[in-house]
């Protein structure tokens, strides 16, 4: 029940976190947009992969970390509930979604493989710093560091899995226009709602981290 408790725990920040549009959302906006539907998802997956690749070296680094100093497992823990208060805060502020801005010429519409696809997904996610500072500052916040390296992996395993059906989500909903103008209408109240929820959890955390 321990191990299941701090996986809600996780999943309820990761929830709100993936929801707020970064790097990942746009690309996976442009491919529902541009070449569709299955495209979009393929590069969901591919972005599912990726969270795989995140959470091996952050469960190893976190363990090198642990036993080296627990005062830089402190401080690497606090910076993650600056981050989530900062992004927070920022998602807040964002105007809303500008889809006008994507521009498609004819050779953006020439038919693009499930494999580029994928390794699309895979490349923008790895390179994107919003997962890594979450796995780098957020995870071992959230997670124990004696939790058991195979449960850590299997929360990782949900994350990506909540993170492709996000994805697959959104790429249904944006090839569907009505549904797409309706949830664009929304994007700055969208923002607002999930900025507040980021800086609630922050503070939640510090709070807790504090009484411990």
């Amino acid at each position: 029940m321990q191990y299941f408790f701090e996986f809600l725990g996780l999943m309820a920040v990761f929830s709100i976190f993936i929801v707020v549009p970064g790097a990942d959302f746009a690309v996976i906006l442009r491919q529902s947009i541009v070449h569709g539907r299955r495209a979009a998802m393929m590069t969901g997956l591919g972005m599912g992969f990726s969270l795989l690749f995140h959470i091996s070296y952050t469960i190893l680094g976190l363990g090198l970390i642990v036993s080296k100093s627990l005062m830089l497992f402190a401080m690497i823990k606090w910076a993650g509930v600056a981050y989530l208060v900062y992004l927070g805060i920022k998602s807040f502020r964002e105007p809303g979604f500008k889809v006008n801005e994507i521009e498609v010429t004819e050779d953006d519409r020439r038919p693009i493989s499930a494999l580029k696809c994928l390794g699309m997904g895979f490349i923008t996610n790895a390179l994107n710093p919003k997962p890594v500072l979450f796995f780098l500052s957020l995870f071992s916040t959230l997670v124990h560091h004696d939790t058991p390296a195979l449960i850590q992996f299997s929360y990782g395993i949900g994350m990506a899995a909540a993170l492709v059906a996000w994805f697959a989500g959104v790429s249904t909903f944006f090839t569907v226009k009505p549904i797409r103008d309706r949830f664009i209408a929304s994007g700055r109240w969208f923002n607002r709602i999930t900025g507040a929820a980021l800086v609630g959890f922050g503070f939640r955390l510090a709070l807790a981290r504090a009484a411990d």
